[in-house]
């Protein structure tokens, strides 16, 4: 079977629902739009779901030049893909220490509601995003506010594998990838060093270890131990779980779902 990009997915605010798109450009910084938002709080720390599962229940969409956010109980929040404000705040995101532009008032006020703590919403530049750590990569590239790379991919059948083994199947949004591959034996993606997705060449850099983050169901936002506690019990080593693939891309273009996969190993 022909290996093939069967979905897109793009999270514009970090730990908010996403939504697949057939089709998405990429640009410097990774799949456009995606993670370029992301909530601080006071001392300027990341705000995601490890620790404020609401925003599990999340929803986002972009239209036009505007990106929708909805919540069970709130008010549609609307803002604008290019913020105006030109306010400057520090962001401490793993191990990068960087900053961003204060996205929205409203945005501000909005998830300050939503999660019952004052936060702020950043917006981060185009050409602005956070360097890739060079132990993974021969030349220079960025990331917007993801964990520091632009984009993830994962095989589909490493997902059927993985619900194969559990009680119960979970869904690929528990992973949040950018892109999903088709075609593949399980877990072929941990031995590719290169792949071209359409007309697109990308290095597959680094695993991705997995956290409780993968535990919440992102319906209803509860956790359980599932499935990181199966995904422990085969793919574990280095004292760490993994499950996908960290992609640094070369080049901008646009990315389609049916686009062809050629992958090389390493």
């Amino acid at each position: 079977m022909a290996l093939s990009l069967s979905a897109i997915h793009v999270y514009p605010v970090k730990s908010c629902g996403g939504f697949g798109v057939s089709a998405w450009r990429l640009d410097a910084l990774g799949l456009e739009h995606d993670r370029r938002w992301m909530l601080v709080d006071a001392q300027g720390g990341a705000v995601t779901q490890r620790d404020r599962t609401t925003l599990s229940q999340t929803r986002t969409a972009i239209q036009g030049e505007v990106i929708r956010v909805m919540a069970p109980g709130m008010p549609e929040l609307s803002l604008p893909l290019a913020p105006a404000g030109r306010e400057r705040l520090q962001v401490a995101l793993w191990d990068w220490n960087g900053s961003g532009l204060a996205a929205s008032p409203d945005g501000d006020a909005w998830f300050s509601d939503l999660l019952g703590e004052a936060v702020r919403l950043l917006y981060c530049p185009p050409l602005e995003g956070q360097p890739v750590n060079p132990r993974y990569v021969s030349a220079p590239a960025q990331a917007g506010f993801s964990d520091g790379f632009p984009i993830l991919l994962i095989g589909q059948a490493s997902l059927d594998e993985l619900n194969r083994r559990l009680p119960s199947p979970v869904p690929m949004n528990r992973f949040r990838p950018n892109l999903v591959v088709t075609g593949a034996e399980p877990f072929a993606e941990d031995t590719w060093h290169q792949v071209r997705i359409g007309q697109t060449e990308m290095s597959l850099v680094k695993g991705c270890d997995r956290c409780t983050f993968t535990t919440i169901d992102q319906e209803t936002g509860q956790k359980s131990v599932e499935p990181l506690r199966t995904l422990a019990t085969f793919r574990k080593w280095d004292g760490k779980v993994w499950f996908g693939q960290n992609v640094v891309h070369r080049g901008v273009g646009t990315l389609q779902v049916g686009d062809p996969v050629v992958p090389e190993a390493g």
